[in-house]
This record gives C-alpha cells, structure tokens and sequence, in this order.
C-alpha cells in the first residue's frame, strides 16, 4: 500500500562504503602507531649501536645485568675486556653493554630520591 516501485528502488541504490573509506582508519592508525612507538624505538636502537661500537678502553661501562666496570681492553668486534674489582677482569659482550660512561664522566645523580 505505502510501497511503490520507486521507493523499492531508491533503497537498493544506497552507497556501499568505498574501499578508501573502508581502510582509511586502519591506514590512520599504522601511521599513528609508526611515529608513537616504531619510529622512536627505532632511534633509540640506533644510538645504542653507535654507542656500544664506539666504546674505547678506559671508559666505564654498565652492563644490562648491572655490574659497573673500567674497560681494559676491546678484544674484537663482539666483545670487551672489563676490569670490574682491583684484578678481576672478565669478558663481556658488547651487546650487553647498557651504558657507557666516558673517562672522567661522573656518575649520574638519580633525580627520583
């Protein structure tokens, strides 16, 4: 009664999203994510290697266990000599290097206490 064949047809040609509307909010939200977390993460592994390579004897270094030693001697490429105790020198690898202290650096004050 209330239906006619044009009304019919006017609700079969309703828009269907297209596929730029579709993906567009997960494309927004890889980008999102790219310069939140990747992007920042990806900094910061960078300047590790560069710090870790660049590590000469003399510096004092901390490894990711913790232990706080006095380079003796860069052995090779993957690892280094530490002198972590008067005559106590054990080989470290330099992947575990968390921090590097310069000669002459002093230690940093924790701001927390």
């Amino acid at each position: 009664m209330f239906s006619s064949p044009a009304f019919a047809q006017a609700t079969e040609a309703a828009q269907q999203p297209g596929m730029l509307e579709t993906f567009a909010p997960m494309i927004m939200l890889f980008v999102l994510l790219w310069f939140i977390f990747i992007r920042p993460q990806n900094k910061r592994m960078k300047e590790h290697r560069e710090m870790v390579a660049n590590v000469k004897r003399g510096d004092t270094v901390v490894t990711s266990g913790g232990v706080v030693g006095k380079v003796t001697k860069v052995k090779d490429e993957a690892e280094v000599e530490v002198e972590i105790a008067k005559d106590v020198k054990v080989t470290v690898v330099k992947s575990t290097i968390a921090d590097v202290r310069t000669k002459g650096e002093p230690v940093k004050a924790d701001d927390d206490k």
